[in-house]
């Protein structure tokens, strides 16, 4: 529903698009809730490390698994973003749904692990090899021991999504609605969760 610009929000520097969707109410668990069906359901989005000298740099990427808040990704090594995170640890994780105009912005710092890992074989899945290639020496095969496999995980440290409480119509009626008469659109709710909620999830998830 629109609501009002208000004298107060100008006098005091609030954004009113943001302060009139903040979710402070909504209990914790049911934000996590909430917020892993939206990711789970995207299957991917975008990794953004920082390059040196040009600053963030994004690609799609296919999330391999997700363990509670932080996420797992297999990607080649000799790709530039293992360049960019030697450098630079800060990672970030984006999605969006566009269907919903649900998004998520995820940052945190990355990890990224060598061939030997046990959890590769464990996540790997049919169709990671297309992006690898099989150079047919019967060690370059884009399987889960080619040594050119390798785990990216990005460890949370700050999470805020916004997720839509209409749908895709009656969103834009909304905003319609809001630019016709002067008032502000109140399409959804602004969630964050802290470093400190994100490591207690994250022990949760350990305990499962």
């Amino acid at each position: 529903m629109v609501k009002p610009l208000t004298q107060e929000e100008v006098d005091s520097k609030i954004d009113p698009s943001v302060s009139t969707q903040w979710d402070e109410t909504t209990p914790k668990d049911e934000q996590w809730k909430e917020l892993y069906k939206i990711v789970d359901g995207l299957k991917g989005g975008l990794l953004t490390t920082i390059r040196p000298g040009i600053g963030p740099t994004s690609r799609a990427m296919a999330v391999a698994k997700r363990v509670g808040p932080d996420f797992l990704f297999l990607a080649n090594k000799h790709s530039e973003k293992f360049s960019d995170l030697e450098h630079d640890k800060t990672a970030q994780v984006t999605f969006q749904e566009s269907s919903s105009m649900n998004w998520v912005s995820v940052s945190g710092e990355a990890v990224t692990i060598s061939n030997d890992d046990p959890r590769i074989k464990k996540i790997y899945s049919k169709g990671v090899n297309a992006w690898f290639g099989d150079l047919g020496d019967g060690v370059h095969t884009g399987m889960p021991d080619d040594p050119r496999m390798t785990l990216i995980e990005v460890k949370a440290n700050y999470i805020t999504y916004w997720k839509s409480t209409s749908s895709f119509p009656g969103f834009i009626k909304e905003v319609a609605q809001a630019s016709l008469t002067g008032q502000v659109a109140d399409t959804g709710v602004n969630r964050r969760l802290t470093d400190k909620e994100i490591q207690a999830e994250r022990e949760s998830a350990r305990a499962l």
